[in-house]
């Protein structure tokens, strides 16, 4: 008797091991923003961008604003405006390598959430950027998004989690403070000083 692989390296493999998806799954997805899925993004103001630097290292930046922060152009373009952070531009420079790029659009209290899948490219226009200003600042940059499918996802992973619900929350004083943990990664991260007689310290 032949033992199956217990790795899938083929997509046969990985189509034998799941049902085909129902014939809805397929048709609900659509090639353009639609009046949903305009008003799920102006009530949205917390997503995340995947992107990949197109050797196969994969990026996933969570960003946030006001409601509606990321803006509706048309039908095929979103623009995300790119407020300061940390200044990897992990997401920036991965654009400029493989401008492919995928995004989920959560809403507070809703467990569905809309997925957007394009190509995007980095703007600098000086009226665009203005018109993104966070607490009167500018934004430096500005993605836009063409936008080449989307679709509403089941509340199936948001149901499980019970991302909304409060009562199982974690006490915050159980896990340290996000400079404490930063902190002893970086004294991880960096290599010990030489001793003073050349000998590598303990």
């Amino acid at each position: 008797m032949t033992t199956p692989p217990t790795t899938i390296d083929t997509e046969d493999q990985l189509r034998e091991t799941y049902a085909e998806p129902h014939e809805f799954v397929r048709l609900k997805c659509i090639p353009r923003l639609d009046d949903h899925c305009r008003r799920w993004i102006a009530l949205s103001p917390f997503i995340v961008l995947a992107s990949t630097d197109g050797g196969g290292h994969v990026d996933v930046s969570p960003r946030g604003g006001a409601p509606g922060f990321v803006r509706v152009a048309d039908d095929a373009t979103l623009l995300v405006p790119d407020i300061p952070g940390n200044n990897r531009l992990d997401t920036l420079t991965n654009i400029l390598a493989s401008p492919g790029i995928g995004t989920i659009f959560f809403v507070p209290g809703f467990e569905e959430t809309l997925r957007v899948n394009g190509t995007a490219e980095i703007v600098r226009d000086p009226e665009l950027c203005a018109s993104f200003a966070d607490r009167g600042r500018p934004a430096p940059t500005v993605v836009r998004i063409a936008v080449r499918e989307v679709y509403f996802h089941c509340s199936k992973s948001l149901k499980r989690s019970g991302i909304w619900n409060p009562e199982p929350y974690p006490d915050r004083a159980s896990f340290p403070s996000l400079v404490e943990v930063v902190t002893d990664q970086v004294r991880a991260n960096t290599p010990a000083a030489d001793a003073s007689d050349g000998e590598p310290a303990a």
